[in-house]
């Protein structure tokens, strides 16, 4: 098992496939990104050696994000031999749903049905606005057809003041029509634009506040390790979940990693890259040293996201960090 100097064991991983994106929302990445050469990205041959050592350590759940993973080529090559990893019991995928729609019977036969999809208002005019693109109608074409395809179905919601707070209720009110699972979260300081975000202001309780005044919510038990508070409105379908990415509140029990498109190992988001696994293994390391430098930097893990953001002296854009 792997755990850190906090007693907290590490089973969930997520994996950023690429850094490139067909979106340039406002709080994630700048229009005019240079983005990684295909030989500096971690291979998939690379991520799955990476992906078996880990698991037979006890990682058992792997999210898939980018950028945008589905313009990685060949994403359904990766996910069949992913899906086939001894250990591994849960695929999920974050994605903006531009592309998803096609995958979505591919998805199906790998018994993926876990689906983050990123979507930060239900007006066309505003997404373009968002994401400088015209891609609305593509992605509501993706949410209908997740659902009708029985998929488990999370909104992603990220809050920004002035931008789509106007909003908050419009998407609790999806809970009522659909079996979704809405989640607002805190803007966080990793848009790369170098702007001002609303994550102070728009913290988790104003959020909460926002809709408990109009919708008489219920709370409902967390699952373990859950980043989501998560509330219940009688007689809807779904669920509504607040993330508070920015204040924090969760990281007494975080059990997740991140790496990178380039093989950086994050052992939390604010943090910078502990080591870089792309990098130990063009040059050679055996599996029991990668291992070994892999708990090292899994051991010193800061304690909470405020002390790896002290120690973080370049806040990079959060499409550089993977999702």
């Amino acid at each position: 098992m792997l755990k850190d100097a906090h007693n907290r064991t590490i089973n969930y991983v997520r994996l950023a496939v690429t850094d490139r994106c067909n979106l340039r929302c406002t709080y994630c990445m700048p229009e005019h990104m240079q983005f990684l050469q295909r030989r500096e990205l971690l291979s998939y041959e690379e991520i799955l050696h990476l992906m078996q050592l880990l698991a037979a350590r006890g990682v058992s759940k792997v999210r898939i994000t980018g950028g945008e993973p589905f313009l990685r080529k060949d994403l359904l090559h990766l996910l069949e031999k992913l899906s086939a990893t001894p250990g591994i019991e849960q695929i999920s995928i974050t994605t903006n749903g531009v592309l998803t729609r096609s995958f979505i019977p591919a998805l199906q036969s790998l018994g993926i049905r876990n689906i983050n999809l990123s979507l930060d208002t239900l007006q066309r005019d505003k997404f373009k606005q968002i994401t400088f693109r015209d891609e609305f109608e593509a992605v509501m074409a993706t949410f209908h057809a997740l659902l009708e395809h029985n998929m488990k179905v999370k909104i992603n919601v990220v809050v920004m003041d002035g931008v789509n707070t106007g909003e908050l209720l419009d998407f609790a009110a999806l809970t009522r029509d659909y079996p979704v699972g809405v989640r607002f979260i805190e803007e966080m300081p990793f848009n790369g634009h170098g702007k001002t975000f609303s994550g102070p202001l728009w913290n988790y309780e104003h959020i909460l506040n926002t809709i408990r005044a109009a919708y008489p919510m219920e709370k409902i038990a967390d699952a373990p390790h859950a980043t989501s508070i998560n509330y219940h409105v009688p007689g809807h379908q779904g669920q509504i979940g607040v993330i508070p990415a920015y204040s924090r509140t969760f990281c007494g029990s975080c059990n997740r990693i991140r790496i990178t498109p380039t093989g950086g190992l994050k052992t939390c988001l604010y943090g910078k890259d502990a080591i870089n696994v792309r990098d130990l293994l063009r040059a050679g390391a055996t599996d029991a040293h990668l291992m070994q430098e892999l708990q090292q930097a899994i051991h010193r893990r800061f304690a909470n996201g405020f002390e790896a953001e002290s120690d973080n002296e370049r806040m990079v854009s959060m499409s550089e960090i993977g999702g």
